[in-house]
């Protein structure tokens, strides 16, 4: 059995959602920014309708606590954190919502309700905001979802740079797409995502060496990006590590449980090595995460055809 294909990195009612040019006016951050943390897993929106990406109220907060958070020059792998901790914490409803105050002192982050002081023990606070004042300032921009506008382009950036390397992708160019990262990485080395997909146009190439190498630094640069460590499990699968493989595979089910792909390449090496009801597991997760993936039959059949414990 197969395991999938190397990927790169990719892009309630509607009146109550919140479009990616929404938030960036918002906030005053580019569109591109948002996108990044989009592909990157470090936000990403909770809905998603014809292709594109809503926001909710509630996103909204975990986009506020996260730009000031870069602001403060918090390291991403701690704003990860933090962010789950908040996604934890966060009620559902905006009613609820609204009596609540986020903190960080870039250490840890603290939910307090009813607007309460947060005097942080581990140093100076970084990031402070109440609910209720973003809901007022989201309406202030956003009076009502007939008003809402598309934002102009930014100036070029990496991040741009970078989405150029996306659409390239998209339509096969990949030579186009190779040209599109590499300049990223020029206007900003930082970029994990961009260094990524490089890795993963190598990969595919047949050029170990320079993936692995690609895949690495951008696993120093944010070893939480699911998709680099995805690629380089892959990687280490066809060098014959088969060990390494799956440890870097549990790594991304772990953190990234809704990673359809991952749980089943892991189920596929688990399986060579006789780990069948670790294997069933996760193919069962992977159904159940993707029912309508191309390969969601390929996967039944190969549940089906597992051995008996």
């Amino acid at each position: 059995m197969a395991t999938k294909p190397t990927p790169s990195i990719s892009d309630e009612d509607i009146a109550e959602l919140y479009s990616v040019p929404d938030v960036a006016r918002i906030f005053g951050l580019g569109e591109s920014r948002l996108r990044y943390w989009i592909q990157s897993g470090l936000l990403t929106p909770a809905v998603r309708r014809g292709g594109r990406f809503y926001y909710t109220f509630r996103d909204l907060v975990n986009v506020k606590a996260a730009a000031e958070l870069v602001e403060a020059g918090v390291p991403i792998a701690r704003i990860r954190k933090q962010m789950d901790a908040l996604r934890d914490e966060l009620p559902e409803g905006e009613a609820e919502l609204s009596n609540l105050r986020i903190a960080s002192d870039g250490a840890r982050l603290v939910v307090s309700q009813g607007g309460a002081a947060y005097e942080p023990d581990s140093g100076q606070l970084v990031m402070a905001f109440s609910v209720k004042t973003l809901g007022e300032r989201v309406a202030q921009v956003i009076p009502h979802p007939a008003a809402r506008e598309t934002l102009e382009p930014g100036p070029d950036t990496g991040y741009q740079r970078f989405l150029r390397g996306v659409a390239a992708e998209d339509r096969g160019d990949d030579r186009e797409a190779e040209r599109a990262y590499a300049e990223a990485l020029q206007l900003e080395p930082g970029l994990a995502a961009a260094r990524a997909n490089l890795g993963v146009l190598r990969y595919r190439r047949g050029e170990r060496a320079q993936a692995r190498g690609d895949l690495q630094r951008a696993l120093e640069l944010d070893p939480e990006l699911p998709e680099a460590r995805f690629n380089y499990a892959n990687l280490a699968a066809d060098e014959g590590d088969t060990e390494l493989a799956i440890a870097e595979l549990r790594r991304v089910c772990a953190r990234h449980p809704d990673y359809a792909d991952a749980h089943y390449n892991l189920a596929v090496l688990l399986a060579r090595v006789g780990g069948f009801d670790q294997a069933r597991h996760h193919l069962r997760r992977y159904l159940a995460v993707a029912p309508d993936d191309a390969w969601s039959a390929r996967a039944e059949a190969f549940l089906g055809g597992l051995p008996a414990s």
